[in-house]
């Protein structure tokens, strides 16, 4: 199976035969990817070498012109490194574009904390207007891509990741998807993105309502309502509690319970692997079924 970071360059190149007004920056990091668009496309495939600041800027520059900027890079280089640009540049500007990272929590651990973003979404969620996309599985990916390019001139950000569930799930970009329903009231468990196999795994038996999560913005207040659950559990695969504020407030008229789940804030300073750093945060199927099964009893 392709990873989503594929499914993204291959989706793209052929978005940018599609569609006159798409451009796409880079920042170095993908550009391979993309020769033979940037052959066929040169004004509209850019590489800005390694200047974050302006890969974010250059794609708001182009925004303002009329064109539909996709800006890439890993997160930590798109979000963190250029905040202000992010900020400023697309937000005060009020111009629309498409941010797509990879490499976001602990993708690549040999790469260091400095390769590392799980304060990502926390950060955009200072912001406003931003959409949000986590898909969890390639194909996922291409279709919240494609939601993206075509949301007018919004503000997206695509957060990809080399972690991908079995299977793809219907997804709309807006909606929570049920994909396991517990008895009425029943506590629910979101589970954002790629760690809805794992959660899967650590609730099989537990009477509770699963939810999928692949756009946690703007979040589906009346989704989770609508499952009648008045214990919740959040279970991110970026910083533990990112959604505890969007959770609470769909469920501000009624006494509630939440448990946030996801990476924690120390910095884990070992490499290890993917595996070994999900586990580590409690994110694994064994730790997750712990701790949601001492918080649902």
């Amino acid at each position: 199976m392709d990873t989503m970071r594929d499914r993204f360059t291959d989706v793209t190149t052929r978005l940018l035969d599609e569609d006159p007004r798409l451009a796409v920056v880079l920042a170095e990091i993908g550009a391979a990817g993309f020769d033979t668009a940037r052959a066929r496309h040169p004004d509209r495939v850019v590489n800005v070498g390694i200047r974050e600041q302006l890969l974010v800027g250059a794609g708001a520059g182009m925004a303002l012109t009329g064109l539909r900027p996709i800006v890439h890079t890993f997160a930590s280089f798109l979000v963190e490194r250029p905040f202000e640009q992010v900020k400023l540049d697309f937000g005060h500007q009020g111009v629309g574009g498409v941010l797509v990272s990879a490499y976001g929590s602990y993708d690549w651990p040999a790469g260091g904390f400095t390769h590392m973003a799980p304060g990502d979404v926390a950060l955009m969620d200072t912001l406003d207007g931003w959409t949000v996309h986590v898909p969890g599985h390639p194909d996922e990916a291409e279709t919240l891509l494609r939601h993206a390019v075509a949301a007018g001139d919004d503000r997206v950000y695509v957060r990809l990741s080399e972690q991908s569930n079995a299977a793809p799930h219907p997804v709309d970009g807006r909606t929570l998807t049920t994909v396991r329903r517990g008895s009425p009231g029943a506590s629910a468990v979101v589970a954002v993105g790629p760690l809805l196999d794992g959660v899967l795994a650590a609730t099989e038996g537990l009477d509770v309502t699963v939810l999928y999560a692949t756009t946690p913005r703007p979040f589906d207040a009346a989704g989770l309502r609508a499952t009648g659950a008045t214990d919740v559990v959040l279970v991110e695969p970026y910083l533990a509690g990112t959604s505890s504020a969007v959770a609470a407030e769909a469920l501000s008229d009624v006494p509630h319970r939440l448990l946030a789940l996801g990476t924690g804030r120390a910095e884990l300073r070992r490499y290890g692997t993917r595996d070994e750093h999900l586990a580590a945060h409690g994110l694994d199927a064994a730790s997750l079924r712990e701790r949601i099964t001492a918080f649902t009893r």
